[in-house]
């Protein structure tokens, strides 16, 4: 009897420390996820800071440029404007997404009305060498602006790239069972009449929910694909052997499809390959010995 305790609390010991592992990676998975997205409204922010910082460079230089105390009072109270959003985008947090979409339109804004004045103060034509001299930090300023927005570009789109990876689905535990006409796991391939093919996809929170249409593809030992239908891949059409359209809530999900057999199965491996949202999601090699 103590025995049979002892086992009984090994085994609970064993599934309890499975169970933390599996959740100690999943926390681990989603935090790497947020910090990646964090990160992306980081760089889009600094992105507008730039960009209000050159719009004020730039009304510097215009001014500079006109001796039109008109406009020149025009280009004060609109650069004086753009400082003043300046200041409340770096007082607003990257995941406040109300207050940067407001800040967005009205850097939107800002640069129509900075192109209008752009237009006014070249129709004037009143610049000459001795003002582009004095301008000529100005310009090194803005392209030093330039090249700090290049590379915040490059990076978020890498970083763009590492959150729609991980946005990817994920098919695992794949099964290929043949069934003879009683719907049993056939012993021999010339009893097969129909191939099912089983699979999990994975939960994925940072992956967009909805409707799914999951395409299972079959090759046989000769490379050939069990017929079904053709869908776009890679820019081009493959064939697959079966579909099946889901809801995916971001959650544990399993998917069960069917091949009716219409053709000779030859004895070797079997490649089943599994494909959503124009990504292989999941493959697994079988080998039929008879």
């Amino acid at each position: 009897m103590k025995k049979s305790l002892v086992i009984v609390a090994a085994v609970a010991v064993i599934v309890l420390g499975g169970l933390a592992v599996w959740l100690f990676v999943n926390l681990q998975q989603q935090k790497m996820a947020n910090e990646e997205m964090q990160e992306l409204a980081e760089l889009d922010k600094q992105e507008m800071e730039n960009e209000y910082e050159r719009f004020t460079l730039q009304y510097s230089e215009m001014m500079t440029q006109i001796n039109n105390d008109s406009i020149v009072a025009q280009l004060t109270r609109e650069q004086l404007r753009t400082q003043q959003l300046l200041e409340e985008l770096k007082q607003t947090k990257a995941n406040d997404a109300r207050e940067i979409t407001r800040l967005k339109k009205e850097l939107a804004t800002v640069r129509e009305v900075l192109r209008s004045y752009i237009r006014q103060v070249d129709s004037l034509n009143q610049v000459n060498e001795t003002l582009r001299s004095e301008n000529m930090q100005i310009r090194d300023e803005l392209a030093q602006s330039e090249r700090e927005n290049v590379g915040l570009a490059t990076e978020k789109a890498k970083l763009s790239e590492k959150v729609a990876i991980a946005a990817q689905l994920d098919a695992t535990g794949i099964t290929m069972t043949p069934l003879n006409k009683r719907n049993k796991e056939a012993k021999k391939l010339k009893d097969c009449k129909q191939i099912q093919v089983g699979f999990t996809i994975a939960k994925n929170v940072t992956a967009t929910n909805g409707t799914k249409v999951i395409y299972v593809r079959i090759q046989t030992p000769s490379g050939s694909a069990l017929s079904g239908g053709l869908f776009d891949f890679e820019n081009t059409q493959v064939e697959y052997s079966m579909k099946k359209t889901i809801e995916y809530n971001g959650q544990e999900t399993p998917v069960v499809t069917y091949w009716n057999v219409n053709e000779f199965l030859a004895t070797g491996e079997y490649r089943v390959s599994i494909f959503a949202d124009g990504n292989m999601i999941g493959a697994k090699v079988f080998t039929f010995a008879k």
